[in-house]
């Protein structure tokens, strides 16, 4: 297939005008007349993954590459070096982040995953309404994101809304109208403000809670007349018991 193909098929499903105005989803490495072998989707792109694919692989990733502008190529820095080595291997890389979150990977952890039931998204705010106690809650967290532990703001012991962001959606508290709010990255002055707005907050995890974006992915592609191989991305975090 041309990578233009494979391109329009994905502005189809999640399109990249949807994005926010800060981001770099779309076409990062390559060229739209380039012929595509194959379909490499991951949560995030790493050296390993472009060494151990065949030339002509296009990569369908998170997380861009490239954020903001770039002022000199040093191909023995991130993220150049995995640049270079794209270019010597023809290969090519799209990014899917802020148009995928707000199209598909949101809703998906939050009822495919978790199991709510629900009542809308707005942007990247996944809403539901649901009594549980937080007990509950933790058990259902940790069986289906598999962590092993979590970090809590203002807990409740009696919940009746919750919402949803994946990866890094703390800065949306003032925004957020619900009981408990799920996100990762969580940082000291969000807690601060949490606790001050008597809103619930746990940190789920940036890489635990979008690792599944390979999968869904992987879903979409399999229409399309082109092998397909979804690879599980490394979680940069190492968790040691001290």
């Amino acid at each position: 297939m041309k990578l233009k193909e494979i391109y329009e098929f994905l502005n189809q499903i999640s399109p990249f005008e949807l994005q926010e105005k800060w981001d770099n989803s779309g076409l990062v490495v390559g060229r739209l007349d380039d012929d595509i072998t194959q379909i490499v989707t991951a949560l995030d792109l790493d050296e390993q993954m472009i060494e151990q694919s065949d030339e002509g692989v296009l990569f369908v990733v998170h997380h861009p590459l490239i954020f903001g502008g770039i002022s000199s190529l040093d191909f023995d820095s991130y993220p150049a070096n995995l640049i270079q080595k794209l270019i010597q291997k023809n290969q090519s890389l799209i990014a899917m982040h802020t148009n995928f979150d707000k199209s598909h990977l949101n809703r998906f952890v939050f009822e495919e995953v978790l199991g709510f039931r629900c009542d809308g998204c707005e942007e990247f705010v996944c809403y539901a309404q649901d009594e549980l106690d937080s007990d509950r809650l933790y058990a259902r967290l940790k069986k289906r994101l598999d962590l092993l532990h979590i970090k809590v703001v203002g807990e409740k012991k009696q919940i009746n809304s919750i919402a949803l962001t994946t990866g890094s959606g703390a800065s949306m508290i003032d925004e957020i109208d619900a009981d408990c709010f799920l996100t990762g990255d969580i940082k000291y002055h969000d807690a601060i403000k949490a606790i001050n707005q008597n809103k619930m907050l746990i940190d789920i995890g940036h890489y635990e809670s979008e690792r599944f974006f390979a999968e869904i992915m992987g879903r979409e592609l399999k229409v399309l007349p082109i092998l397909v191989i979804i690879t599980n991305s490394k979680n940069p975090f190492v968790y040691k018991n001290i």
